[in-house]
Parts: structure tokens; sequence; C-alpha cells
């Protein structure tokens, strides 16, 4: 009772770190390129560049976060990402030529890209597989939440005329990663994060080892393609296409982002009941079908020749669809990854998946921007095969996972059978539907 105790504890922590450092971001992600480009005077090309950046910065900082998260635990690994961040993010604020805005922008992405491994295991480690599903429900809920009440907030705070007021935006995000140092020096993690049990595994015996876990290389695969179909087209080639194809205005897509925000927020907790009843691998390729009607929704929305009121509400349905797929994967794929590592690598493998996201997000806008922007039909064709393709991999998926792993609330109802009074294989004998 102890522990549950003070796992619950810790993760109420975890989650108020989660919810203030996507309300931090929130006030600078949606306006970087407008501060860089506009407001700084550094030009288009800089400001590309230090999108670039925070995608590079991230592919070569997470190969070695998830080794320092198995040796070192994940909190101390969080609080020097947090303070990082912190840095860059004051300093991105006060830079006013191109060089200094890279070095901040490469140690603000940096923080960033470790921050999300780190926590996904500190979750790991306050949960059980039986309340994991949820605790990664509500890191989503929240994150989505405060990413969205930041950047309502720095929107009204915001006046391309005036520097200060975007140097105001980067402190308050800094604020916000060093509050988040106070909150979590708090934590007091339930048990220690496991690496004694293989002190002598190296770095490279470490990815040996997840690379021979042929389910997690085969959820590498499907993360990747995730990323690239959904994540990596919404503020690059989605957006492309929307204005270039179906004429939609800027104020449109901001409603459809907020759409798709609004349905992830409303909708998570009640798709979170559907999720826990269903097998993981067949949730995961239903959100591929449900992908697959955004992009040909998509696809009315520019090539149906119908109204600009038509083609904006299926634009906006877009981003919906997009928003209950995420819905559904937040409590699916960051549990079947803590669910797939060994005992003490939760951190490599979670570091792992979190790169293979960051290649798929930079990848995902050099494809489809250009391709949004001026090939309109293979643009909508290429991304509804892929929706496809995440259906086809999650069924494949499935077939290699055991029953805890692809149905964690079976196994853990057949747990709690077991554990009463009925004999040792009764929990065995329970119907498959159950």
């Amino acid at each position: 009772m102890n522990v549950t105790r003070a796992m619950g504890a810790a993760m109420r922590r975890i989650h108020v770190g989660n919810a203030l450092s996507a309300f931090g971001l929130g006030f600078t992600v949606p306006y970087m390129y407008v501060y860089v480009a506009q407001v700084r005077g550094l030009g288009a090309m800089t400001a590309g560049t230090v999108l670039a950046v925070f995608a590079v910065a991230a592919l070569i900082v997470l190969p070695f976060a998830g080794r320092a998260i198995v040796r070192r635990g994940p909190l101390p690994v969080l609080l020097a990402a947090l303070v990082t961040a912190a840095l860059g993010a004051l300093s991105l604020g006060l830079a006013a030529s191109a060089a200094a805005v890279l070095v901040a922008a490469t140690a603000l992405g940096a923080g960033q890209a470790v921050m999300q491994p780190a926590l996904a295991t500190m979750i790991v480690d306050c949960s059980t597989a039986e309340t994991r599903s949820r605790a990664f429900a509500m890191q989503f809920f929240l994150q989505n939440l405060g990413l969205g009440v930041g950047g309502l907030i720095g929107g009204h705070l915001v006046d391309t005329t005036r520097v200060s007021s975007f140097t105001l935006l980067f402190a308050i995000e800094a604020a916000m990663f060093l509050l988040l140092v106070v909150v979590l020096s708090t934590v007091r993690m339930p048990h220690a994060p496991a690496v004694g049990d293989a002190p002598e595994v190296s770095a490279r015996g470490s990815w040996k080892q997840l690379l021979g876990n042929r389910a997690m290389v085969q959820l590498c695969v499907l993360g990747f393609v995730l990323f690239f179909a959904c994540y990596g087209q919404f503020e690059s080639g989605l957006s492309a296409y929307g204005v270039e194809a179906a004429g939609i205005s800027t104020s449109a897509l901001g409603t459809a982002l907020a759409a798709n925000t609004a349905v992830i927020v409303v909708a998570q907790f009640a798709v979170l009941k559907f999720v826990e009843r269903r097998r993981r691998s067949r949730v995961i390729a239903a959100v591929g079908l449900i992908w697959a009607v955004a992009w040909v929704t998509a696809g009315y929305a520019g090539l149906g020749h119908g109204s600009q009121e038509m083609a904006t509400a299926a634009f906006v349905s877009t981003y919906a669809l997009f928003g209950l797929g995420e819905a559904m994967l937040s409590p699916t794929v960051a549990p079947l990854v803590a669910d797939l590592a060994p005992e003490g690598m939760a951190g490599q493998y979670n570091s792992a998946f979190a790169l293979v996201k960051q290649l798929a997000l930079a990848v995902g806008p050099a494809v489809g921007g250009p391709m949004g922007a001026a090939l309109h039909a293979p643009y909508i064709v290429t991304f509804t095969l892929f929706s496809l393709g995440v259906t086809v991999l999650a069924v494949r998926l499935g077939r290699r996972l055991t029953e805890a792993q692809d149905r964690p609330g079976l196994a853990a109802r057949s747990r709690v059978v077991a554990r009463g009074a009925a004999p040792r294989g009764s929990a065995q004998s329970s119907p498959s539907g159950v």
C-alpha cells in the first residue's frame, strides 16, 4: 500500500510537470518562424535552419539519452534536460544574430528531446501494467491542453512590432522549465530505476539487445510511418495543401488546429474506455483506417470542386479525424513500448522510439511540404496509402505480441482471478472474449 501511495504521489507531480512543460512550449512553438524571420529580421533561410536544428539536435542527443536514463535514472537526466532547455529558451529570446539563434535553438531542441523519454520512463516506473494506459492518456491530454492554453495566451501577448514581447514569451517558457525543475525535484521514485541487474551491458550491447527484439523493431517501423503520415504533415504538407489546393484561409487553418486539439481534449477519456477493452494492435490498425478516411476527406477539400464552405468544413474535419486517431494512440503505443522493454531498459526503449519519432518529424515535412504545395492529387494518394500501411503493419505486429502485451486488460483480470480462491489453472480457462 505504501508503494502504491508513493507511486500515486510521484505520478501526480509527473503529470503537473507534463502540463507545465507543454504550457511553456505553447508560448513559443507557433511563433518561432515569425520571430526569427521577421521580428529579428534574419530571413526565411535562417528561420528554416532553426526549425531544422531542433530535429538535428534531437537526433544527436537521443541515442545517448537512453543509456544515460538506464544508468543514472530518468529524474537526474530530466532535470539536466530542463536546465539546458531553460537556458536555450532564454538565450533564444535575447539572441539577435543568426549564430546566437542557432546555438540557442540547439540547446533548446536538445533539452526538449531528452524530456520526452525521461518523462515517459518516469511514468513507466510509477505505474503498473494495469494503470499504464490511463497514465499515458493523461499525459497526452495534459500536453495538448497545455500547448493549447499556452498558445492562446501567447497569441494575446505577442506583438510582431516589438521584440520585447517575444523576449517575454521565451522568458515565460524558460520560467516554466525551471518551475518544473522545482516540482520534479520533490519526486520520490517508488523504486530505483533498475540498472543493477546488468551493469556490465555496454551502450553497444544495449542497442544490439534492442535491435534483436523483433517486436520492438516492428513497432519502431510502425511508429515511423505513424509520425511521418500524421504529425509530420500538420504544419507542413497538409497546411500547404490546404492553402494551395483548397484555398483555406489562415484563420480557417487555425480553426482546423483548434478542432484537432478540441477532439483530443474532449474525447481522450471516452476513447480510453473503448481502447482498454481492445487489443492494442487492432486499435492501431483502426487508427490507420480513420486516418485514411481523413486523407480522403482532405482530398475532397482540395480536389472535390465543391463550394469554399464545404472545402473548409472538410479540411477542418480532416484535422478532427486526426485528433480522434491521436486520442486512440496515446494510451496504446507508449505503454506498448514500455511493456516490450526488459527490466531496467525502459529508458533505452523510450529513447529509441523518440529517436524514430524525431526522424519521422524531420523527414515528413521535407517530403510532404513540396508535395502538398504542388502535387495535390499525388500527395493525397501517397498519404492515404501510408495510412493504410499503418493498418497492415499493426496487424503484422499483433502476431508478434504476447497476450499480455497486446491485451493487458485481459491479462490483468486473469491475474485477479489467479490471486483469488480459484484453482491455479482457472485463469487460463476464462473465455477469451472477456
